[in-house]
């Protein structure tokens, strides 16, 4: 079902709790212009339609020892099923590793890594990333300053 078979409150809802997914119902039918039962019943509705995949808290990475962020471009010594397969079931175990994008262009996948410093970086690269099933080459890109992090979706 896509965004055109969404009401205007349905945008309404989707938009409040993307800025605070911690709001209390009757908060969020005031915002939304809605009684508590209506926007309850339109909330579970757009949970159980798969609008709504989850909730979460957002962390301070550097109070968290995870300040250094990379970009990694990812190019596989080939592009066969098997080797795309055990890339993204070995990828997807690794803690450091927060997003991972198969991605058309010059390289294979894209991989965005939070890590400790420098040297924590250093020994995933060379002990981790570097000895994964299919993995011939690397380009790391260290963030300088995060200019726009914004996890919310343009409704």
């Amino acid at each position: 079902m896509g965004q055109a078979m969404l009401s205007e409150s349905d945008r309404r809802i989707l938009r409040e709790i993307q800025k605070d997914g911690r709001i209390t119902n009757q908060e969020l039918a005031s915002r939304c212009g809605l009684s508590a039962s209506a926007c309850l019943d339109r909330l579970r509705r757009l949970r159980e339609q798969g609008y709504i995949t989850g909730f979460m808290a957002l962390l301070d990475p550097a109070k968290l020892d995870r300040s250094l962020m990379m970009f990694i471009e990812v190019l596989l010594d080939r592009t066969t099923r098997e080797t795309i397969k055990q890339f993204a079931a070995a990828i997807v175990t690794l803690p450091e590793v927060l997003e991972c994008h198969m991605v058309a262009g010059g390289f294979d996948y894209l991989i965005k890594v939070r890590v400790r410093d420098m040297a924590a970086y250093r020994n995933f690269l060379a002990e981790t990333l570097v000895q994964m099933p299919g993995v011939r080459e690397t380009r790391t890109y260290p963030v300088l300053e995060e200019v726009k992090n914004d996890i919310a979706l343009p409704i």
